[in-house]
């Protein structure tokens, strides 16, 4: 599922390459992605819109348009925001689900592979609700230290399970998550209330230097993502827990272990140096 990097990467190449361009057109291929908008309602108040910037939020990215809705797309799991046919993988283009044709003859597709995506049409005091739900953004400057052993504290549930709830931190999901435990030495089926200050601190450092080297690296790709241009992100290279069960620790050497048991997710971490 695409991550803060990954959706990061999508806003900003949108946001570049298709800002003041105007819709001139809609398809809906399929409708089942479309919420809190029917599929009529969708073409009728995104036909002759001109776009403004594009931004992410939390794992959503969002486009403001100058009729004052916003364009809100989750990818989830094999979502994809493609600029212009050309740049589909030919597997993709069997499955579009939402195409908009901009008046300078390019086009932006949505394609979605399980169609487990979403995008939704939001008027601005319901985007607001909405967003007021979701959690603090970790590359945020306002999020400190403090702000992180704040969020863990008192609670029983696990801290790679805290660190992926999106109410309480926006944009982090598991290979993420299981990075940054990685980096910060702490095993993440640990309770969030027994994570020290200092601990605290460690992880914050860990959470937000990966994420921005996640980014750098127009994040990870092992099969669906792709950025808005259709290539593909760089930093599988460089991850040191996640998808590597059975390996040798870099930091350590000992053999990284895998497990189901966080909230039935796939989580790899050293038994040796994470505590």
């Amino acid at each position: 599922m695409p991550e803060l990097p990954e959706t990061e990467t999508i806003a900003r190449g949108l946001d570049r390459a298709i800002a003041g361009a105007r819709i001139a057109r809609v398809r809906v291929h399929h409708a089942d992605v479309l919420r809190e908008v029917s599929s009529a309602a969708f073409k009728r108040r995104l036909a002759g819109a001109r776009i403004g910037r594009t931004t992410r939020r939390a794992k959503l990215v969002v486009t403001e348009l100058d009729n004052g809705l916003r364009l809100v797309v989750q990818p989830r799991f094999t979502g994809a925001l493609l600029l212009d046919a050309g740049a589909l993988p030919a597997s993709a283009r069997t499955h579009l689900a939402i195409t908009l044709e901009l008046d300078d003859g390019r086009a932006l597709h949505y394609a979605d592979v399980r169609r487990l995506g979403t995008v939704a049409l939001m008027r601005p005091d319901r985007w607001r609700a909405y967003e007021s739900r979701l959690g603090r953004e970790p590359l945020d400057p306002e999020f400190t230290p403090i702000l992180l052993s704040g969020l863990l504290r008192g609670s029983r549930q696990a801290v790679k399970k805290l660190l992926m709830d999106q109410r309480r931190l926006a944009g982090v999901g598991n290979i993420y998550a299981t990075e940054a435990l990685w980096r910060a030495g702490v095993d993440p089926s640990r309770a969030g209330r027994t994570i020290t200050a200092a601990e605290a601190s460690q992880l914050h450092a860990g959470l937000t230097s990966v994420l921005r080297e996640a980014v750098e690296a127009r994040g990870t790709s092992f099969r669906d993502y792709r950025d808005s241009d259709g290539a593909r992100g760089g930093f599988a290279a460089r991850l040191a827990a996640y998808g590597r069960a059975g390996l040798p620790c870099p930091r350590c050497g000992a053999r990284l272990v895998g497990t189901h048991a966080i909230d039935s997710r796939a989580t790899v971490f050293c038994p040796h140096c994470q505590r």
